[in-house]
């Protein structure tokens, strides 16, 4: 009996103690804990840096706008102005087209954004929820097409809008007059259908459910009520992600805007505006009134993509790699 007491006695003190195993587990949170902050510490700090990064530029435009031409042949460089000449702002308005560049560039890029949803979605909807002969083919020429450069195009959409039957003078042969060259339709028509636009639509297209179309036809709804009244409806994210891109880039579109309107400088958008004065007028003494331009012309697409910052996020997350 008394070998059979020790024997329990020696196992008991082998068990281990309550409050070391509460001291275990919080050692163990602690631990985890340290972790995640760790993991958060480091993803922040990557993505601070990153915004850091991309904001030097702009922050370095707004500065060197402030800047006297003393100060910005200064050696070494003068990082901040002195006096900031607040007056350059006002400049860009007094002594430059400023207010016809961002007429232009409103007019032309708020048709090509317009009319390239159009396109795009009503081509996306066809792909996504249609079946017809020939679909698997098209829609290999739309992956296909996305890997040429628009640069590729640019000769031959020149010489067809130089050529293009009874416009700009030119008679029933495209001779005698200039086509649609020096006008609105040529800065617009070229952009009027987009391969990745109708990718890109297809893609947010397959996220609406065929069960919901199937029902809206029972109750006796067209194809295009289809369209207009329940897909678009449900892709609208899809289609700001869609329409700011498009906006983007065109804003900041130059070479054929350039090229199309050398002989219609009332034609000319905000960028080729500033990168004319650049090339041919102004010189280094000048620069502080060039980035005080570039700056007028970046606030409309700053305000644009704030304004719909949350409805493209969602259009990146909604389902764009589905099919």
């Amino acid at each position: 009996m008394r070998m059979l007491s020790h024997k329990a006695k020696t196992a008991q003190a082998d068990l281990p103690k309550p409050r070391d195993a509460t001291n275990a587990g919080t050692t163990a949170a602690h631990a985890r804990t340290g972790r995640k902050w760790a993991v958060w510490i480091v993803k922040y700090g990557i993505l601070s840096l990153g915004a850091v990064i991309m904001i030097l530029p702009f922050a370095d435009m707004l500065i060197g706008a402030l800047r006297t031409p003393v100060e910005r042949l200064a050696r070494p460089p003068v990082y901040w102005p002195a006096i900031p000449q607040w007056h350059n702002f006002i400049r860009a308005f007094t002594d430059l087209p400023m207010l016809a560049w961002l007429t232009n560039s409103v007019i032309v890029t708020g048709a090509i954004t317009v009319v390239q949803l159009v396109t795009s979605a009503l081509a996306g909807f066809a792909l996504a929820k249609y079946r017809f002969r020939g679909q698997n083919l098209i829609l290999r020429i739309v992956l296909v097409a996305q890997i040429f450069p628009f640069f590729l195009f640019i000769i031959p959409m020149f010489f067809i809008l130089r050529y293009w039957p009874f416009a700009g003078g030119n008679d029933w042969l495209g001779q005698g007059g200039t086509g649609l060259l020096d006008s609105y339709l040529a800065l617009i028509l070229p952009f009027a259908v987009s391969w990745y636009g109708v990718f890109l639509m297809r893609q947010f297209m397959l996220t609406v459910p065929d069960e919901l179309l199937d029902a809206a036809r029972i109750d006796g709804a067209s194809e295009f009520g289809l369209f207009w009244r329940i897909a678009l409806p449900l892709v609208r994210p899809g289609m700001v992600t869609l329409g700011l891109l498009v906006w983007i880039y065109h804003w900041n579109e130059v070479i054929w805007t350039m090229t199309v309107t050398r002989a219609a400088p009332e034609l000319q958008t905000v960028t080729v505006g500033i990168q004319l004065l650049r090339s041919e007028f102004f010189d280094e003494r000048n620069q502080s009134l060039q980035q005080a331009a570039l700056a007028v012309s970046v606030i409309p697409v700053i305000v644009l993509f704030l304004c719909l910052q949350r409805f493209y996020v969602r259009g990146l997350s909604m389902g764009s790699l589905k099919g």
